[in-house]
Protein backbone atom coordinates (compact mmCIF):
# COMPACT_ATOMS: atom_id res chain seq x y z
CA UNK A 1 0.00 0.00 0.00
CA UNK A 2 1.40 3.01 -0.79
CA UNK A 3 2.14 5.88 2.21
CA UNK A 4 -0.23 8.88 2.58
CA UNK A 5 1.86 11.59 2.49
CA UNK A 6 0.49 14.28 5.26
CA UNK A 7 0.91 18.22 4.72
CA UNK A 8 2.47 20.02 7.55
CA UNK A 9 0.19 21.61 9.07
CA UNK A 10 -1.50 18.05 9.42
CA UNK A 11 1.84 16.91 11.24
CA UNK A 12 1.30 18.44 14.73
CA UNK A 13 3.62 18.48 17.09
CA UNK A 14 5.97 17.94 14.09
CA UNK A 15 4.77 21.05 12.93
CA UNK A 16 7.79 23.13 11.00
CA UNK A 17 8.04 25.85 13.67
CA UNK A 18 10.01 25.21 16.27
CA UNK A 19 7.23 27.27 18.18
CA UNK A 20 4.63 25.04 17.85
CA UNK A 21 4.09 24.11 20.96
CA UNK A 22 4.45 27.63 22.63
CA UNK A 23 2.07 28.61 19.89
CA UNK A 24 -0.44 26.09 20.85
CA UNK A 25 -0.44 26.75 24.28
CA UNK A 26 -0.57 31.38 23.44
CA UNK A 27 -3.67 30.34 21.35
CA UNK A 28 -5.55 28.31 24.27
CA UNK A 29 -4.33 30.98 26.68
CA UNK A 30 -5.86 34.18 24.53
CA UNK A 31 -9.03 31.77 23.85
CA UNK A 32 -10.11 31.38 27.87
CA UNK A 33 -13.77 31.35 28.78
CA UNK A 34 -15.03 34.59 29.84
CA UNK A 35 -11.91 36.61 28.06
CA UNK A 36 -11.31 38.53 24.81
CA UNK A 37 -8.72 40.81 23.64
CA UNK A 38 -8.27 44.81 23.93
CA UNK A 39 -7.24 46.12 20.53
CA UNK A 40 -5.31 48.99 21.51
CA UNK A 41 -3.10 49.27 18.43
CA UNK A 42 -4.38 52.34 17.26
CA UNK A 43 -1.69 54.09 14.93
CA UNK A 44 -0.10 57.62 15.61
CA UNK A 45 -2.72 59.19 13.85
CA UNK A 46 -5.82 57.43 14.71
CA UNK A 47 -5.32 57.44 18.59
CA UNK A 48 -4.83 61.36 17.50
CA UNK A 49 -8.47 61.44 16.09
CA UNK A 50 -9.88 60.40 19.30
CA UNK A 51 -7.73 62.37 21.48
CA UNK A 52 -8.81 65.26 19.54
CA UNK A 53 -12.49 64.48 20.15
CA UNK A 54 -11.34 65.08 23.95
CA UNK A 55 -9.07 68.14 23.53
CA UNK A 56 -5.65 66.07 24.61
CA UNK A 57 -2.83 66.25 22.62
CA UNK A 58 -1.20 63.95 20.45
CA UNK A 59 2.48 63.10 21.86
CA UNK A 60 4.38 60.28 22.80
CA UNK A 61 3.62 60.79 26.68
CA UNK A 62 0.18 61.14 26.39
CA UNK A 63 -0.54 58.14 23.98
CA UNK A 64 1.54 55.93 26.60
CA UNK A 65 0.23 57.60 29.89
CA UNK A 66 -3.39 56.99 28.45
CA UNK A 67 -2.70 53.08 27.89
CA UNK A 68 -0.62 52.47 30.94
CA UNK A 69 -3.80 53.71 32.97
CA UNK A 70 -6.13 50.72 30.98
CA UNK A 71 -3.31 48.17 31.89
CA UNK A 72 -3.54 49.30 35.55
CA UNK A 73 -7.30 49.08 35.49
CA UNK A 74 -7.82 46.41 38.68
CA UNK A 75 -9.55 43.56 37.59
CA UNK A 76 -9.16 44.17 33.75
CA UNK A 77 -7.50 40.53 33.63
CA UNK A 78 -10.81 38.85 34.72
CA UNK A 79 -12.15 40.00 30.75
CA UNK A 80 -9.09 40.75 29.03
CA UNK A 81 -6.87 37.72 28.39
CA UNK A 82 -4.54 39.39 25.56
CA UNK A 83 -4.23 42.91 24.62
CA UNK A 84 -2.75 44.07 21.15
CA UNK A 85 -0.34 46.59 21.13
CA UNK A 86 1.38 49.46 18.30
CA UNK A 87 5.56 49.22 17.45
CA UNK A 88 5.56 52.60 20.20
CA UNK A 89 3.75 50.79 23.09
CA UNK A 90 5.78 47.71 23.15
CA UNK A 91 8.90 49.41 24.01
CA UNK A 92 7.05 52.33 25.62
CA UNK A 93 6.65 53.18 29.83
CA UNK A 94 3.61 55.10 31.37
CA UNK A 95 3.74 58.23 33.28
CA UNK A 96 5.21 56.34 36.31
CA UNK A 97 8.09 54.96 34.11
CA UNK A 98 7.01 51.13 34.30
CA UNK A 99 7.07 49.55 30.94
CA UNK A 100 3.70 48.65 29.40
CA UNK A 101 4.65 45.12 28.54
CA UNK A 102 5.26 44.66 32.26
CA UNK A 103 1.73 45.97 33.47
CA UNK A 104 0.49 43.31 31.23
CA UNK A 105 2.67 40.49 32.50
CA UNK A 106 1.77 41.43 35.75
CA UNK A 107 -1.91 40.71 35.40
CA UNK A 108 -1.03 37.20 33.29
CA UNK A 109 -2.22 39.43 30.29
CA UNK A 110 -0.41 38.43 26.77
CA UNK A 111 0.82 41.15 24.63
CA UNK A 112 0.29 41.15 21.07
CA UNK A 113 1.30 43.37 18.16
CA UNK A 114 -0.24 44.99 14.90
CA UNK A 115 2.37 44.04 12.20
CA UNK A 116 0.58 44.86 9.01
CA UNK A 117 1.82 48.72 7.62
CA UNK A 118 -1.63 49.12 6.45
CA UNK A 119 -3.79 48.91 3.18
CA UNK A 120 -2.22 50.13 -0.40
CA UNK A 121 -4.96 50.56 -3.86
CA UNK A 122 -4.31 47.01 -5.33
CA UNK A 123 -3.50 47.87 -9.30
CA UNK A 124 -6.04 46.10 -11.59
CA UNK A 125 -8.66 45.34 -9.27
CA UNK A 126 -11.96 47.31 -8.39
CA UNK A 127 -12.11 51.11 -7.44
CA UNK A 128 -10.65 51.47 -3.76
CA UNK A 129 -10.02 47.87 -3.09
CA UNK A 130 -6.63 47.36 -1.46
CA UNK A 131 -3.82 45.51 -0.46
CA UNK A 132 -2.26 44.91 2.91
CA UNK A 133 1.50 46.10 3.39
CA UNK A 134 4.53 45.27 5.78
CA UNK A 135 5.75 41.52 4.63
CA UNK A 136 8.95 43.15 3.77
CA UNK A 137 11.41 42.10 6.59
CA UNK A 138 8.46 41.10 8.50
CA UNK A 139 10.62 38.11 9.62
CA UNK A 140 12.75 40.20 11.43
CA UNK A 141 10.65 42.13 12.81
CA UNK A 142 8.72 39.70 14.14
CA UNK A 143 12.06 37.63 15.82
CA UNK A 144 12.36 41.26 17.40
CA UNK A 145 8.79 41.82 18.75
CA UNK A 146 9.41 38.47 20.12
CA UNK A 147 12.06 39.28 22.10
CA UNK A 148 10.32 42.83 23.43
CA UNK A 149 7.65 40.37 24.78
CA UNK A 150 5.19 39.99 22.43
CA UNK A 151 3.54 36.46 21.74
CA UNK A 152 0.83 37.26 19.16
CA UNK A 153 0.37 39.28 16.01
CA UNK A 154 -2.24 41.26 14.05
CA UNK A 155 -2.71 41.54 10.28
CA UNK A 156 -6.00 43.29 9.05
CA UNK A 157 -6.75 42.83 5.23
CA UNK A 158 -9.57 44.76 4.25
CA UNK A 159 -12.65 43.61 1.60
CA UNK A 160 -15.15 46.13 0.08
CA UNK A 161 -18.62 45.34 -0.61
CA UNK A 162 -20.33 47.20 -3.35
CA UNK A 163 -22.77 44.99 -5.92
CA UNK A 164 -23.20 47.96 -8.56
CA UNK A 165 -19.39 47.72 -8.91
CA UNK A 166 -19.19 44.23 -8.62
CA UNK A 167 -16.72 44.54 -5.33
CA UNK A 168 -15.32 42.50 -3.96
CA UNK A 169 -13.68 41.14 -7.27
CA UNK A 170 -11.49 37.84 -7.13
CA UNK A 171 -8.64 39.63 -7.06
CA UNK A 172 -9.30 41.61 -4.53
CA UNK A 173 -10.12 38.55 -1.93
CA UNK A 174 -7.11 36.12 -3.71
CA UNK A 175 -4.36 38.68 -3.16
CA UNK A 176 -5.78 39.59 0.41
CA UNK A 177 -6.15 35.53 1.17
CA UNK A 178 -2.52 34.96 -0.05
CA UNK A 179 -1.05 38.36 2.21
CA UNK A 180 -2.99 37.01 5.39
CA UNK A 181 -1.77 33.32 5.34
CA UNK A 182 1.99 34.46 4.55
CA UNK A 183 1.98 36.83 7.04
CA UNK A 184 0.87 34.00 9.23
CA UNK A 185 3.44 31.73 8.43
CA UNK A 186 6.20 33.96 9.25
CA UNK A 187 4.60 35.40 12.18
CA UNK A 188 4.48 31.57 13.51
CA UNK A 189 8.61 30.92 12.27
CA UNK A 190 8.77 33.77 14.25
CA UNK A 191 6.92 32.22 17.83
CA UNK A 192 4.28 34.94 17.09
CA UNK A 193 0.46 33.02 17.01
CA UNK A 194 -0.91 35.09 14.13
CA UNK A 195 -4.36 36.97 14.62
CA UNK A 196 -5.97 36.51 10.99
CA UNK A 197 -7.78 39.29 10.30
CA UNK A 198 -10.15 39.71 6.91
CA UNK A 199 -12.95 42.34 7.59
CA UNK A 200 -15.33 42.78 5.25
CA UNK A 201 -16.36 46.17 5.87
CA UNK A 202 -20.11 47.08 6.73
CA UNK A 203 -19.89 50.28 4.67
CA UNK A 204 -22.77 50.09 2.29
CA UNK A 205 -26.72 48.93 1.73
CA UNK A 206 -25.96 45.24 1.26
CA UNK A 207 -28.09 42.81 3.07
CA UNK A 208 -27.27 40.24 5.40
CA UNK A 209 -27.19 37.45 2.83
CA UNK A 210 -25.43 39.64 0.94
CA UNK A 211 -22.45 40.04 3.62
CA UNK A 212 -23.25 36.54 4.29
CA UNK A 213 -22.17 35.04 0.80
CA UNK A 214 -19.26 37.39 0.64
CA UNK A 215 -17.77 36.32 4.00
CA UNK A 216 -18.27 32.99 2.91
CA UNK A 217 -16.19 33.66 -0.18
CA UNK A 218 -12.90 35.16 1.44
CA UNK A 219 -12.96 32.82 4.10
CA UNK A 220 -13.08 29.75 2.71
CA UNK A 221 -10.30 31.74 0.14
CA UNK A 222 -8.46 32.47 3.32
CA UNK A 223 -7.95 29.03 4.63
CA UNK A 224 -7.54 27.16 1.35
CA UNK A 225 -4.41 29.82 1.28
CA UNK A 226 -3.61 28.67 5.02
CA UNK A 227 -3.19 25.31 4.18
CA UNK A 228 -1.24 25.99 1.54
CA UNK A 229 1.55 27.87 3.71
CA UNK A 230 1.08 25.15 6.56
CA UNK A 231 -0.11 27.09 8.87
CA UNK A 232 -0.35 25.13 12.45
CA UNK A 233 -3.97 25.48 12.52
CA UNK A 234 -3.93 25.22 16.59
CA UNK A 235 -1.64 27.84 16.49
CA UNK A 236 -4.03 30.86 14.97
CA UNK A 237 -6.85 32.80 15.74
CA UNK A 238 -9.53 34.43 13.58
CA UNK A 239 -10.43 37.70 13.68
CA UNK A 240 -13.36 38.36 11.29
CA UNK A 241 -16.37 40.32 11.04
CA UNK A 242 -19.90 39.49 12.72
CA UNK A 243 -22.02 38.82 9.50
CA UNK A 244 -24.55 42.07 9.50
CA UNK A 245 -26.44 44.43 7.25
CA UNK A 246 -24.68 47.19 5.69
CA UNK A 247 -24.51 50.36 7.97
CA UNK A 248 -26.87 52.51 6.11
CA UNK A 249 -28.74 49.03 5.25
CA UNK A 250 -33.03 49.96 5.08
CA UNK A 251 -33.67 47.00 7.38
CA UNK A 252 -30.69 46.02 9.57
CA UNK A 253 -30.64 42.25 11.05
CA UNK A 254 -31.12 41.74 14.73
CA UNK A 255 -29.16 40.22 16.90
CA UNK A 256 -30.89 36.52 16.18
CA UNK A 257 -30.27 36.90 12.07
CA UNK A 258 -26.62 38.08 13.01
CA UNK A 259 -26.09 35.02 15.27
CA UNK A 260 -27.68 32.74 12.59
CA UNK A 261 -25.85 34.16 9.73
CA UNK A 262 -22.56 34.74 11.46
CA UNK A 263 -22.86 30.95 12.69
CA UNK A 264 -23.81 29.40 9.51
CA UNK A 265 -20.91 31.04 7.71
CA UNK A 266 -18.44 30.06 9.78
CA UNK A 267 -19.42 26.22 10.04
CA UNK A 268 -18.97 26.30 6.29
CA UNK A 269 -15.55 27.94 6.33
CA UNK A 270 -13.61 27.52 9.40
CA UNK A 271 -11.57 24.34 10.72
CA UNK A 272 -12.49 22.90 14.16
CA UNK A 273 -8.78 23.39 14.89
CA UNK A 274 -8.77 27.04 15.19
CA UNK A 275 -8.71 27.15 18.88
CA UNK A 276 -10.97 30.82 18.71
CA UNK A 277 -12.58 33.95 16.77
CA UNK A 278 -12.06 37.13 18.15
CA UNK A 279 -14.59 39.42 16.39
CA UNK A 280 -14.36 42.66 15.38
CA UNK A 281 -16.48 45.17 16.40
CA UNK A 282 -16.80 47.20 12.93
CA UNK A 283 -18.07 50.21 14.05
CA UNK A 284 -20.82 48.52 16.08
CA UNK A 285 -21.69 50.40 19.01
CA UNK A 286 -20.47 49.08 22.11
CA UNK A 287 -23.82 47.83 23.11
CA UNK A 288 -24.84 46.92 19.85
CA UNK A 289 -21.65 44.42 19.42
CA UNK A 290 -21.85 43.06 23.31
CA UNK A 291 -25.44 41.86 22.56
CA UNK A 292 -24.52 40.85 19.25
CA UNK A 293 -21.82 38.57 20.95
CA UNK A 294 -24.31 37.09 23.49
CA UNK A 295 -27.01 36.05 20.64
CA UNK A 296 -24.11 34.55 18.83
CA UNK A 297 -23.17 32.44 22.19
CA UNK A 298 -26.45 32.06 22.74
CA UNK A 299 -27.34 30.27 19.51
CA UNK A 300 -28.24 26.55 19.06
CA UNK A 301 -25.81 25.71 16.76
CA UNK A 302 -22.32 24.34 15.75
CA UNK A 303 -19.88 25.97 17.76
CA UNK A 304 -16.30 24.06 18.14
CA UNK A 305 -14.38 27.18 18.41
CA UNK A 306 -14.06 29.88 21.72
CA UNK A 307 -16.16 32.97 20.25
CA UNK A 308 -14.87 36.16 21.96
CA UNK A 309 -14.31 39.71 21.01
CA UNK A 310 -11.19 41.76 19.56
CA UNK A 311 -12.78 45.31 20.02
CA UNK A 312 -10.72 48.53 20.10
CA UNK A 313 -13.42 51.56 19.86
CA UNK A 314 -16.09 49.18 21.47
CA UNK A 315 -14.19 48.86 24.73
CA UNK A 316 -12.34 52.09 24.97
CA UNK A 317 -15.08 54.93 23.39
CA UNK A 318 -16.49 55.49 26.79
CA UNK A 319 -13.81 55.10 28.88
CA UNK A 320 -11.93 57.87 26.91
CA UNK A 321 -14.83 59.97 27.10
CA UNK A 322 -14.87 59.49 31.10
CA UNK A 323 -10.88 60.65 30.93
CA UNK A 324 -10.88 63.77 28.91
CA UNK A 325 -7.14 63.69 29.67
CA UNK A 326 -7.03 64.31 32.82
CA UNK A 327 -5.17 62.80 35.77
CA UNK A 328 -7.66 63.55 38.08
CA UNK A 329 -10.31 61.07 36.43
CA UNK A 330 -8.18 58.15 36.00
CA UNK A 331 -10.33 55.94 38.49
CA UNK A 332 -13.59 57.12 36.57
CA UNK A 333 -12.10 55.80 33.39
CA UNK A 334 -11.26 52.37 34.41
CA UNK A 335 -14.26 52.00 36.14
CA UNK A 336 -16.33 52.35 32.42
CA UNK A 337 -13.73 50.69 30.88
CA UNK A 338 -14.23 47.52 33.39
CA UNK A 339 -17.73 48.14 33.00
CA UNK A 340 -17.54 47.20 29.73
CA UNK A 341 -14.83 44.52 29.49
CA UNK A 342 -17.13 42.53 32.37
CA UNK A 343 -20.21 43.34 29.85
CA UNK A 344 -18.53 41.43 26.72
CA UNK A 345 -16.83 38.78 29.16
CA UNK A 346 -20.88 37.67 29.64
CA UNK A 347 -21.68 38.45 25.88
CA UNK A 348 -18.75 35.73 25.65
CA UNK A 349 -20.82 33.02 28.06
CA UNK A 350 -23.68 34.16 26.27
CA UNK A 351 -25.08 35.64 29.23
CA UNK A 352 -25.51 39.34 28.69
CA UNK A 353 -28.69 41.18 28.39
CA UNK A 354 -27.69 44.62 28.00
CA UNK A 355 -27.56 47.86 29.97
CA UNK A 356 -23.72 48.22 30.49
CA UNK A 357 -22.76 52.12 29.89
CA UNK A 358 -26.27 53.31 29.82
CA UNK A 359 -26.99 55.61 26.84
CA UNK A 360 -24.12 56.62 26.17
CA UNK A 361 -22.85 53.01 25.37
CA UNK A 362 -25.72 52.64 22.33
CA UNK A 363 -23.96 56.00 20.68
CA UNK A 364 -22.64 54.96 16.88
CA UNK A 365 -19.34 53.97 16.25
CA UNK A 366 -19.36 54.16 12.73
CA UNK A 367 -16.19 55.58 10.54
CA UNK A 368 -16.72 55.28 6.98
CA UNK A 369 -13.93 53.49 5.39
CA UNK A 370 -12.07 52.57 8.80
CA UNK A 371 -8.07 52.87 8.91
CA UNK A 372 -6.29 51.44 11.76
Amino acid sequence: MAEVKRSRSEEGDAHWSPYAAELIQTAKTIATAGKGILAADESVGTIGKRFDGIKVENNEANRNSYRGMLFRTPGMEEAISGVILFEEQLTGKDADGTPLVKLLHDKKIVPGIKTDKGTKPLAGAGEGETWTAGLDGLLERSQEYYKAGARFAKWRAVIRIDEAKGQPTEQAIKENAWGLARYGAISQQAGLVPIIEPEVLADGTHSIQTCARVSERVLREVYAAIHTQGLLLEGTLLKPNMVTSGLDAPNRANPGEVAFYTLRTLSRTVPAAVPGIVFLSGGQSEEEASLNLSAINQADLPKPWRLSFSYGRALQASALKAWKGEKANESAMQKVFLERALANSQAQLGKYTGGAGGADAAQSLVVKNYVY
